[in-house]
């Protein structure tokens, strides 16, 4: 079954298995590289949509998983986390932290471990969808398992 999988997904695939996640990865014919296009193919609201963010945090990649309704506000995360400051990652340095790709990358099925934030506003939703290791690949979780699955910690990612 995950044979037809691109190869990043077949390691997503894998990784939920571990974790005993049961969704099953879903191939869409369109890209979904964005929350709304997303949100658009798999006919959710777009605060449904488990966005995969990664950052640079204190000399190391961090990884926050965010509602598409909004955006992560880099000073308020830090400030919640402790930390020094948030920039974003570019693409290469995505690529090398998850081996996945921008509008692919997935919650789990990385290289090694990635320091996670699962933001609380997902908690509200009973199914949301989260890329799967490639653009055309999106994976329905809980956010019980969407934490389980990435070993995250919760927080709020903007002020509300």
């Amino acid at each position: 079954m995950t044979d037809s999988l691109p190869a990043r997904s077949r390691a997503v695939a894998e990784a939920l298995a571990a974790a005993g996640v049961p969704g099953r990865i879903v191939v869409l014919p369109d890209s979904a590289r964005t929350a709304a296009e997303a949100a658009a193919a798999l006919g959710c609201e777009v605060g449904a949509i488990a966005n995969s963010l990664v950052f640079h945090c204190d000399g190391a990649p961090l990884l926050v998983m965010t509602s598409g309704a909004h955006r992560v506000d880099t000073a308020y995360l830090a400030a919640r986390l402790g930390a020094g400051s948030i920039t974003r990652a570019g693409a290469d340095e995505v690529r090398e932290a998850t081996g996945q790709a921008i509008g692919g990358v997935a919650p789990t099925g990385h290289p090694a471990p990635l320091r996670t934030v699962v933001d609380t506003a997902l908690a509200q939703y009973s199914q949301l969808w989260a890329a799967a290791g490639h653009p055309h690949t999106v994976v329905p979780m809980t956010y019980d398992e969407l934490l389980r699955v990435t070993g995250g910690t919760p927080s709020a990612v903007t002020p509300d």
